[in-house]
């Protein structure tokens, strides 16, 4: 019989740390020795996570740059924002399988390294000049910074017992959605220090850091030997009916989160362009919202593992359909203090739902698979697919705006239409997870 020692970085494949059994759910276990190891790995998977997120999020400060001297319009930047949205979106299935197939610990240190492709590209090219197709191909590739938080979560969800996994995925990914308002300071920092004419400023200053991300990820983390991709795990809950509700509303969580991270600043300077004539004007606001909604995320997680994360989701999205309704009036009013109001509301109550609707997701399995090993396996299957689909809420959000300012010369059509899928989000929580009903699932 194996010692807890044992099984810890080291045994049976000298040099390389992998851990040879991994059992959070042991009590002596955790308490001895799994706590600490597992905690290590949340703070330098949070690092490498928060650095994607700033780099996905690149274009987002990047647009505020681009003024008369590049020659794009307001809808032009708006696709400058989805693209990125969408590769990442679609990188999140295969970065989830990453995590199994080559260790957590091996998988992030690549995945951190990758990030220079991106960075190193907008330092050099982004300039007056460039042509729109390049830029495109540029906002494109920081995609990859999407895929670090399918794999982030599918690995920390690994390393946590069951009734901490609300606590640690909020912690990873909170601390990971905050780089979509650190990039926001950055980019607020060159447009106050260097002016509007150094964009390249902004991607440069990320360099080092992607170094430090991928150099902490190979000192101190740790492969499970124990992670297998089960394809059988994804066709399972790809045909699970629970799949596709929690995927629905998880596009109205993080989906919302990160779509309105992206277009905030672009919303402002196109909606109220009196008000922001200049990009640093925009940029003084735009971190805020993204940085409350990201602080928020472990709340969520904290609150779905205390009063359920059905109920909590649910009155979670009628506070965001509220939160649209206030833009909504604002936007008819011309009211920019209402607006902001709002949206920083809309921030938050995106960021709470995004902790709470992820907790949800093992539940579900706890609740319908007959072991604790089945459990994880489809629960980590489907964290997996609802991240990804969720992701790509992010890229209907942009798409919604971009129609919306197109069509009204207003982002009033979009406000409508996310009204009406919060709406839609919280019918379907309360007839699936909180109707009384023979066939509901009870824990959720």
């Amino acid at each position: 019989m194996t010692t807890i020692e044992e099984r810890l970085p080291g045994a049976g494949t000298a040099g390389r740390r992998w851990i040879a059994d991994w059992q959070p759910e042991d009590h002596d276990f955790w308490k001895e020795a799994g706590a600490k190891v597992a905690r290590r790995n949340l703070i330098f998977s949070i690092f490498s996570e928060h650095i994607g997120f700033s780099v996905w999020s690149l274009w987002s400060v990047l647009v505020l740059f681009l003024g008369p001297a590049y020659h794009i319009d307001p809808a032009g930047k708006f696709l400058l924002t989805t693209v990125p949205t969408a590769f990442g979106a679609a990188l999140r299935l295969p970065y989830t399988f990453a995590v199994a197939k080559f260790g957590g610990r091996n998988w992030t240190m690549f995945s951190a390294g990758l990030l220079l492709v991106p960075a190193v590209s907008a330092a050099i090219l982004v300039k007056p000049g460039v042509s729109f197709s390049t830029l495109l191909i540029l906002a494109a590739v920081a995609g990859v910074g999407g895929g670090n938080f399918a794999s982030s979560m599918a690995n920390i969800n690994a390393f946590y017992p069951q009734r901490l996994k609300g606590w640690a995925l909020g912690i990873n990914a909170g601390g990971g959605n905050i780089g979509v308002a650190v990039v926001q300071l950055v980019g607020l920092a060159v447009l106050a220090t260097a002016g509007k004419d150094h964009p390249r400023l902004v991607a440069g200053i990320y360099i080092p850091f992607i170094v430090l991300a991928a150099l902490g990820a190979s000192l101190w983390m740790d492969n499970l030997a124990g992670m297998r991709n089960d394809k059988r795990a994804m066709r399972d809950v790809i045909k699970d009916p629970y799949s596709w509700i929690m995927s629905l509303l998880y596009i109205g969580t993080f989906g919302s989160f990160i779509g309105f991270g992206f277009a905030f600043g672009q919303v402002l300077q196109v909606q109220f362009k009196a008000d922001f004539d200049t990009p640093i004007k925009a940029a003084y606001l735009t971190f805020l919202g993204p940085l409350l909604g990201s602080l928020i995320r472990p709340v969520g997680g904290w609150a779905a593992d205390r009063l359920g994360g059905a109920k909590v989701t649910f009155w979670n999205f009628v506070a965001m359909a509220i939160g649209a309704s206030i833009v909504l009036t604002a936007s008819v009013e011309k009211s920019l203090p209402l607006f902001l109001t709002g949206f920083v509301l809309l921030f938050i109550f995106s960021g709470f739902g995004n902790g709470s609707t992820y907790k949800m997701i093992p539940a579900i399995f706890r609740a319908k698979a007959p072991t604790d090993d089945e459990a994880r396996r489809l629960s980590g299957a489907l964290i997996g697919v609802a991240g990804a689909i969720g992701a790509f809420g992010g890229v209907l959000v942009n798409l919604a705006f971009r129609q919306s300012f197109l069509t009204y010369k207003t982002g009033n059509g979009a406000y409508i239409a996310f009204i009406a899928y919060y709406a839609l989000c919280f019918a379907v929580t309360w007839a699936v997870f909180l109707r009384r009903s023979p066939r509901r699932l009870t824990g959720v």
